[in-house]
């Protein structure tokens, strides 16, 4: 146990012979302290390792400074890119990104809401998981008035503050990708879920293969991950007839499928053509290229950090769903086939 006194101004200025508010001004480059002081008490602080309470002044000014951030995991691509942009506009207004994720767990996803609550973040933003689109942990944050921004994964009820993609246009697009190719038996590969991205993106794929009269079907897997992409391919592998064209709800699904097609001997894009979802680097790095829709993280994260600090600033909790673009990226998984 380390029982080390923490080091307060009033050290300082027993040391230096000061008074404690003489210090606490010198700390702060008060002006109405001469430089020699100044320069002093820095030394002296840094010598006796000070360090300045933030946390306490800030609360003496009812801010912590500080924006709480709950993600379903911390390894994906695309949350990494949400979160790199959500700390440069935290870092530009001067703001620290307190992070915590709910490994999809809705038990684990109220434990943060309550650990953020109680360090009184200065807002919050959260994707939910994909267990529940309904949390009700989360109504002590808009009864204390502290605003939160939910993206990519949001509740189901309107009356939130949101940044996501069109889910349902951007499945129609990959969708209608696989068609204009000439692809008639088509499948899509996700999992249940309550989750608006994953519902919607399957109500998406069974409209555009509806609307152009083709065959279509889902499959249904317990994740989606590399692991059980493998897994859809020898459900796949064993399919009379087999799918002509395969929409996935995510590139890392997708690149595990591709890669068991191949030692199945099923050739992509010659057999099947495949798009995934996301526009993962993995992408790239799959033989051949992987198709995919485009959905920047970065962006997200920026204006959901945007929209965050207006309703810190202007004290405005007016509701407000914003959508970010997505586009088709046509690689050689499913270039082929006319």
């Amino acid at each position: 146990m380390n029982d080390e006194k923490e080091v307060t101004i009033y050290d300082i200025a027993r040391e230096l012979k000061l008074s404690a508010s003489t210090v606490s001004r010198a700390l702060k480059g008060n002006p109405i302290i001469n430089y020699k002081t100044r320069q002093k008490v820095a030394e002296c602080s840094e010598k006796l390792g000070y360090r300045t309470n933030a946390f306490a002044s800030n609360l003496r000014r009812k801010k912590t400074n500080t924006i709480g951030v709950i993600v379903p995991r911390l390894d994906s691509h695309f949350l990494s890119s949400c979160l790199a942009g959500m700390e440069e506009v935290a870092s530009t207004n001067g703001y620290n990104l307190i992070i915590a994720q709910s490994h999809e767990s809705s038990k684990k996803e109220a434990e943060n809401a309550v650990t953020m609550f109680n360090n009184r973040v200065d807002g919050l933003i959260v994707s939910l998981t994909a267990e529940n689109n309904q949390p009700d942990y989360f109504r002590r944050f808009t009864e204390k008035h502290v605003p939160i921004v939910y993206f990519d994964r949001i509740p189901a009820k309107e009356d939130v503050t949101c940044v996501c993609a069109n889910n349902f246009e951007a499945a129609y697009k990959a969708t209608h990708h696989l068609i204009a190719k000439g692809c008639r038996r088509l499948l899509h590969i996700t999992i249940p879920s309550a989750s608006n991205v994953y519902a919607d993106r399957c109500q998406g794929f069974e409209a555009a293969a509806k609307d152009a009269g083709c065959i279509a079907s889902t499959l249904f897997l317990p994740a989606l991950n590399m692991e059980t992409g493998r897994d859809a391919a020898n459900q796949i592998g064993k399919m009379s007839p087999r799918p002509e064209g395969i929409f996935v709800a995510n590139d890392i699904a997708a690149a595990g499928c591709m890669l068991q097609l191949e030692e199945l001997g099923i050739a992509v894009p010659n057999d099947i053509l495949i798009i995934g979802f996301n526009n993962d680097p993995i992408c790239m790095l799959v033989n051949p290229p992987l198709s995919s829709v485009s959905y920047c993280g970065r962006d997200a994260g920026m204006m959901a950090a945007d929209r965050l600090f207006e309703m810190i600033d202007n004290y405005d909790f007016a509701f407000q769903k914003i959508i970010i673009d997505t586009s088709v990226i046509e690689r050689e998984s499913s270039l082929i086939k006319q």
